[in-house]
């Protein structure tokens, strides 16, 4: 019987990711899928199945996305974890995936059965429900239904508030309600609130002090959106300071 460590296959998947390698991470995970499914360890069958889910999100890779969001949901089913918190962050990652390839309908069923999974077995001020109403807002929003993606979005500050160094994403946060107002009235009339919306993103990206890797990436992730509302300048600082940090400067 082999003993599958978890902690040293995502150390490797890590080394992989950290270069780009995406083939040699696919190849990695499907090795350790395989001898999961030998050992009829479903659990850790899961836990890679999840790893594939965004690996394939990242790579586009729409086929296998699918294929494995739909493996993962038969395995919740059959270790019985629906109602647990570790099931419901499965149904997340799904339903970021059915998001991201235009399947909205099947994406919002699955926010809606994380969420009462989550609100019922999580701590109303859990970074977790943050994440959830984050994601669950930008599907509410592909569904045209922006009063209640506010909502959400709002309910996701109010928990990342009380959370420390949470700033960044409630900076991410401020940006998706700037698009979700412009998506429900049009950029001219929404012009002052995504005006201000925009702003607290700048402030609070200002001034968070950890500038480490995960920094840059929001940084990187920010800019185009400034830019795209008329901050060229911003952008443009933003771009450079994503790229000293990953030269190390």
């Amino acid at each position: 019987m082999i003993n599958i460590s978890i902690d040293r296959l995502m150390k490797k998947l890590d080394e992989y990711l950290g270069k780009n390698d995406y083939l040699s991470a696919e190849k990695h995970l499907i090795y350790w899928l395989n001898e999961a499914k030998a050992e009829n360890d479903k659990r850790t069958e899961l836990t890679i199945t999840n790893e594939l889910i965004g690996l394939y999100r990242k790579i586009s890779n729409e086929n296998k996305a699918i294929e494995c969001v739909e493996t993962a949901i038969e395995l919740v089913s059959k270790l019985e974890m629906e109602k647990e918190v570790s099931g419901a962050t499965t149904y997340i990652n799904c339903a970021t995936t059915y998001k991201a390839f235009g399947r909205v309908e099947k994406s919002i069923d699955l926010f809606k059965k994380a969420r009462d999974v989550y609100e019922k077995e999580l701590k109303c001020d859990d970074s977790r429900l943050a994440g959830l109403y984050n994601n669950m807002a930008l599907t509410l929003v592909d569904l045209k239904n922006f009063d209640s993606a506010i909502k959400l979005y709002r309910k996701a500050i109010s928990i990342l508030e009380e959370n420390k160094n949470g700033e960044l994403e409630i900076a991410i946060t401020y940006l998706n309600i700037a698009s979700c107002l412009e998506e429900k009235i049009g950029i001219e009339q929404a012009e002052q609130k995504i005006n201000e919306c925009v702003n607290i993103a700048q402030s609070l990206i200002d001034s968070f002090e950890n500038r480490n890797g995960y920094y840059a990436f929001v940084c990187e992730k920010c800019a185009g959106v400034f830019g795209y509302y008329g901050y060229f300048a911003y952008e443009n600082e933003l771009k450079k300071r994503a790229r000293r940090i990953y030269e190390g400067a």
